[in-house]
């Protein structure tokens, strides 16, 4: 079945329909990372959004059991491909990426030229936009003014053990929150790998209030604007000022930076696949540099960044990016408060800056003794 791919300017892209044989409506944005795609799918950062694959051949793995995705489900608003691979080889595929769609009722169109589109949301800025199949044209949806936070987040608080010899522990460990803004289940798999006990929280659950005592944060990756996240703000300015150690990843770069009186901003297209290089800034006391000058190459899936110009108080710059001299990270000059605008768990990618799960659990038990 033919399909459009049409942009807020009017730009129309011509092609074939897979997937969910309906129209739908989102920001389009491209990634450019050659592999992951059933990663990038269900990683909840990209709700709202119709991804772009910049590389062209998409599918030829099929799609893996669930217990590998990232999410229960895809999360994209749609997909925009070069070429489909209708017949997928891997000895975990359970079906093609085209059933896979349909099954979770996601739209897609194959046959674009994806280079020519990238070129222009590189040249323009993201634009909303459209996938029409056949005639059933939709209006265009813009998912920066909703609250998307509050879709992908749990609703309900989750207790996480970690499993020692195929049986859960019965030592606890270290207790960690772990603000579910979105957050990709790789970020809970590397806490429990590191033997702590996870409070999974739904972005507006206050642990403070409910009783329970934490030894640490952790705030995840999430979509949409962070400002639209008040509630999860307000809950780290509560953990900032009792001084519990405090580690951001992707939103929760941008939410700790809001929570503690800085700013963020939307980027002209964003950050989007595993091989954006960041490089890390030295510690001018050298009291605690955990690698100097270092350029890693990471994970990332944002559109917004924390305004290095409103830094809040008492942070500094962490990390930025090689590419266009954005901030990466932050860190606090003598409190245990930090994050990084990129995945440390990667899933896809590599696992460059996975050291970081380790530094943040070695801060807390500093706190714990």
């Amino acid at each position: 079945m033919k399909a459009k791919l049409i942009l807020e300017d009017g730009t129309i892209f011509e092609g074939k329909s897979f997937g969910a044989a309906k129209s739908g409506a989102g920001e389009v944005v491209f990634v450019t990372g050659m592999v992951g795609y059933d990663l990038s799918l269900t990683d909840p950062s990209y709700a709202g959004q119709i991804l772009t694959f910049t590389y062209p051949l998409i599918g030829n793995w099929g799609v893996p059991p669930k217990d590998v995705w990232e999410s229960d489900k895809i999360q994209v608003a749609g997909l925009v491909i070069s070429d489909l691979t209708s017949v997928p080889s891997h000895w975990q595929s359970e079906s093609s990426l085209d059933e896979w769609l349909k099954d979770e009722g996601i739209p897609g169109i194959y046959d674009i030229d994806t280079r020519r589109l990238t070129q222009k949301l590189r040249e323009k800025g993201v634009m909303l936009g459209k996938i029409v199949v056949g005639d059933h044209d939709v209006k265009l949806y813009d998912p920066n003014l909703t609250n998307l936070v509050a879709e992908v987040s749990p609703k309900e608080l989750k207790i996480h053990r970690p499993i020692v010899d195929g049986k859960l522990a019965k030592v606890h460990g270290l207790k960690i929150a772990l603000l579910n803004c979105g957050a990709k289940k790789n970020i809970l798999r590397n806490l429990l790998a590191r033997g702590a006990t996870v409070y999974e929280l739904p972005w507006d659950y206050d642990p403070f209030e409910n009783g329970f005592s934490i030894d640490g944060l952790v705030i995840s990756n999430g979509p949409g604007d962070p400002k639209m996240a008040n509630k999860s703000i307000a809950i780290i300015k509560i953990a900032l000022a009792k001084k519990i150690p405090t580690f951001g990843i992707c939103l929760g770069n941008q939410l700790l930076a809001l929570a503690a009186g800085g700013n963020t901003y939307k980027l002209k297209f964003g950050h989007r696949a595993q091989n954006q290089p960041t490089i890390q800034v030295e510690d001018p006391e050298r009291s605690r540099r955990i690698g100097s000058k270092r350029c890693f190459i990471t994970t990332q899936n944002h559109g917004f960044a924390v305004d290095e110009k409103k830094m809040p108080h008492g942070f500094r710059r962490w990390f930025y990016n090689a590419n266009d001299d954005t901030n990466e990270g932050i860190i606090h000059e003598k409190l245990p408060f930090f994050s990084v605008q990129f995945h440390p768990e990667a899933s896809p990618g590599p696992k460059d800056a996975e050291f970081l799960f380790d530094y943040f659990l070695n801060e807390v038990k500093k706190r714990t003794v």
